[in-house]
């Protein structure tokens, strides 16, 4: 059984999509997601306008699931100690909203097995799935790079482009979530 760090923005919820979204709804104007590709993230929006739709409460709340990731992850969890690691602390009204977001879509996974920290240097274990280069680049076990926009150019990991490709990464069989 090994023990699993997977991250919540962008890998499990599609913060990217939301943000786009949310900016449109605020500002009436569309930003085309092609525009999000290889720059860091929020470098699209206007300055500080990212930021401050991260701030507005609510926003963690209404995140998308991730295509697949349920499914994916339940079977992770019924062979492997899974962890949800997010490094939440930046945005502290984030922390209950991904924690009730967590027990809406994600009712498998137990407060026991959620970690909300500043860093994820103190993960300890043998797989970390992430977005960020700065999480995988100090992660002692194997990290797998899940693909995001702002990560298109990064080669330093073994990429994984979907929760398709974590189950088949993991040689799982797949069951739609009840």
């Amino acid at each position: 059984m090994a023990r699993i760090a997977i991250d919540m923005d962008n890998v499990m919820a599609d913060l990217t999509q939301h943000l786009l979204d949310v900016y449109e709804q605020q500002y009436g104007v569309s930003i085309d997601p092609a525009a999000l590709d290889n720059v860091p993230e929020g470098s699209a929006f206007p300055e500080g306008v990212a930021y401050k739709i991260l701030q507005t409460p609510g926003f963690f709340r209404g995140i998308p699931v991730m295509k697949d990731s349920q499914e994916v992850i339940k079977a992770l969890s019924e062979q492997h100690e899974i962890f949800v690691v997010s490094a939440a602390m930046e945005f502290p009204h984030s922390l209950t909203e991904k924690l009730a977001w967590l027990n809406e879509h994600f009712p498998f996974i137990s407060w026991r097995n959620i970690v909300f920290c500043g860093a994820k240097t103190i993960v300890e274990a043998d797989y970390m799935i992430d977005d960020h280069d700065k999480n995988l680049s100090t992660f002692k076990g194997k990290p797998l790079l899940f693909t995001a926009p702002h990560n298109l150019l990064l080669t330093d990991y073994r990429r994984v482009n979907n929760w398709k490709e974590v189950a088949e990464y993991f040689a799982l069989d797949t069951a739609p979530v009840v």
